[in-house]
């Protein structure tokens, strides 16, 4: 029989208070950090250009508004607003028309007739595909520019009070969802004798409690979050509705009939489960709660598949049930590890075979995680460049700095299960040794007095049994209590349990902020769409290496008044939509009205055009037209038709340098 050494040090009692007050203190300091540091979430959409431009000076009204995106997104009837200078819609306020073609997202609103010269300001907000508000402005000028009077909120939409509290929901819905389901499965798949444990109880019931609340918080505040940032509307009954005809709507109402199964689901696993004796009829209720719970379970990381990052992009359909395997990995190793943590320190009973078990599940999490981790970051990030350079890029490099950080602590955790299986077990021989014959050989000096005073109070009234039944009851759950007390610190005496607790209190404290980091980037641009946005925005405004093209142009048609000279200004002389104007002098220098004018762009090396172009006549002698399509950047060749007469035109060209 092996002695175990006296306990010494802290109290049992004290250092799981310590360890929570210690995890408690943490994941307070890393999320105040991230909501101190943040501002509103970055969406999946992007603002790649708009017609008119920001800044624009157009000679005429145009008689409407566009504006492209990078993504899939959902409008409103006011999710496009064009001002006049004194902050009266311009626009008809029939509500934005959807002009997307194939794979460009673009949206319009009509404006009235006969607008007056002056500055246009184009506020615009909307919801993209993966769930984040988005939203922004810009100005243009019709005539010239002028003085306006429209002030437009700073706050951008999903910021605030009403964007802070909807963060926080969102966190706490990762951390339920993690507590819930991987406790759950540590139960089953760890540690089957956990299910009667109180502590082990609480923490999945937290779990769901915190999913639940967080969903519904979420749900409340989804109106005023995509929209007017006012708590108050969280109980808009018009604006719940709207919100349930959404795709996040859809999912959060998912996510509340599923937890209402999870429930379910709870009551089996700490009622029925815990109490059942027979060990086939528990194994045949394990496989039954395994195969119901993963089938919950995998339908709750479903709904953030099915609304957030997975569900946009390329390869949907496929992202979506890797998304669902990533978030489930996540929970059964994070989740297991908080469960780990809680059995360690609250309860007495948890052996070295349980925490090997746990090992074993945590490798194949490990597993899961890596093979779709490495798809989503194909995914959602694409290149090197994507990778170091964007905030999506840098916040997935720490969470794999974090997970290695993880895996080294975790090597230290196994280390030290694995010199807990001979001493554990030595342990557990001495104690049932002990418990037969003499208790106090193997206890510490305070449990041999407990034991010694516990028996002399049964010899004392062992006469008193029959005539005190309760009295005989209280003395039994006394004893009961010693001897658990005595468990509990010959194992807490135990230096290798001691330092398998140390290991993986610190792996929780690193999963904590795994956590954090992960939200993060469930909220956060992607990669890949950042850099398409910014490529795609560059094409739209960056002007020409020379700036706007200007060619001039003799001509004659061979009548009479038939020559002239042709003056054109391509601006900004860039890929994209283009301003292009026409002025005709005749040979007097004075300008010069022709029947007919008519202009052609062709990218011969491309075999691309002729594109026409038919500008209109905005006053004696100047021709205009907006919106100009130049597909790509190459040296053009620009021909203009001029008629002089019914009979007399000639045709002429100049090559342009354009992008």
């Amino acid at each position: 029989m092996s002695a175990t050494a006296p306990y010494a040090g802290p109290s049992p009692i004290r250092r799981p208070v310590a360890a929570a007050a210690l995890l408690a203190a943490l994941l307070s300091l890393v999320f105040g950090l991230l909501l101190a540091g943040a501002g509103p979430a970055a969406a999946h959409a992007a603002l790649t250009g708009s017609d008119p431009q920001d800044g624009a000076v157009v000679d005429t009204a145009p008689k409407e508004v566009t504006l492209s995106f990078s993504e899939a997104i959902a409008v409103g009837d006011d999710s496009i607003r064009v001002l006049d200078p004194s902050g009266k819609r311009a626009d008809t306020e029939a509500g934005p028309r959807d002009l997307s073609e194939g794979s460009t997202v673009r949206y319009g609103v009509a404006l009235h007739s006969g607008l007056p010269d002056g500055t246009y300001t184009v506020a615009w907000q909307a919801i993209s595909a993966d769930s984040h508000p988005i939203s922004g402005a810009f100005t243009f000028s019709i005539g010239a520019p002028s003085a306006t009077t429209v002030a437009l909120s700073s706050q951008d939409v999903g910021g605030g009070p009403v964007g802070v509290v909807y963060d926080i929901a969102r966190y706490a819905a990762y951390a339920g969802f993690v507590l819930l389901v991987g406790g759950s499965a540590f139960v089953l798949a760890c540690w089957r004798r956990g299910a009667s444990a109180l502590p082990m109880q609480r923490l999945v019931v937290r779990g769901w409690l915190t999913l639940t609340a967080a969903t519904l918080v979420m749900l409340l505040l989804r109106n005023p979050y995509t929209g007017s940032g006012k708590f108050a509307d969280a109980f808009d009954l018009a604006g719940l509705q709207s919100v349930l005809d959404t795709k996040p709507g859809a999912a959060l109402v998912s996510r509340l009939l599923l937890l209402g199964a999870a429930a379910l689901f709870i009551a089996v696993l700490f009622g029925t489960y815990a109490r059942r004796e027979d060990e086939r009829e528990k194994k045949d209720l394990t496989f039954g709660l395994a195969v119901g719970g993963g089938v919950v379970a995998a339908g709750i990381a479903a709904t953030w598949a099915m609304s957030e990052h997975a569900s946009t992009g390329i390869q949907a359909s496929i992202a979506m049930p890797v998304d669902v395997l990533h978030l489930l990995a996540v929970a059964a190793w994070l989740g297991g590890l908080a469960s780990l943590l809680v059995a360690l320190y609250r309860t007495p009973d948890i052996g070295s075979a349980a925490v090997r078990r746990f090992s074993a599940v945590a490798f194949g999490s490990v597993v899961v995680l890596a093979a779709t981790g490495i798809y989503q970051s194909w995914r959602q990030v694409g290149s090197w460049s994507a990778l170091t350079g964007t905030r999506y890029g840098q916040l997935l490099i720490l969470k794999v700095a974090l997970i290695a950080v993880l895996l080294a602590v975790a090597w230290f955790s196994r280390r030290w299960t694995g010199r807990l299986t001979d001493t554990a077990t030595a342990s557990s021989g001495a104690e049932e040794e002990g418990a037969a014959t003499e208790p106090e050989n193997t206890a510490p000096a305070a449990s041999a007095e407990a034991s010694d005073a516990s028996a002399s109070s049964t010899a004392s009234t062992a006469s008193d049994a029959d005539v005190a039944p309760e009295r005989a009851a209280q003395l039994a759950r006394q004893r009961a209590v010693l001897t658990a007390t005595k468990k509990k610190r010959v194992r807490d005496a135990d230096p290798e349990r001691s330092g398998l607790r140390r290991s993986v209190l610190a792996e929780a404290a690193v999963a904590v902020v795994l956590l954090a980091v992960t939200t993060m980037l469930t909220s956060t641009e992607p990669g890949r769409t950042e850099e398409e946005a910014a490529a795609g925005t560059t094409a739209a405004t960056a002007p020409a290496a020379g700036g706007p093209v200007n060619l001039s142009m003799p001509f004659d048609t061979g009548g009479e008044n038939g020559k002239g000279t042709v003056r054109i200004d391509i601006d900004p002389g860039r890929t994209g939509s283009n301003d292009l104007h026409v002025w005709i002098d005749g040979s007097d220098g004075e300008p010069m009205d022709v029947p007919e004018l008519k202009v052609a762009l062709t990218l011969e090396s491309k075999d691309i055009g002729p594109l026409p172009v038919v500008p209109d006549r905005l006053a004696e002698g100047h021709w205009t037209a907006s919106g100009v399509q130049i597909p790509m950047a190459g040296e053009w060749k620009v021909d203009v038709t001029v008629r002089t007469s019914e009979i007399d035109q000639v045709t002429i060209d100049k090559n342009a340098k354009i992008g």
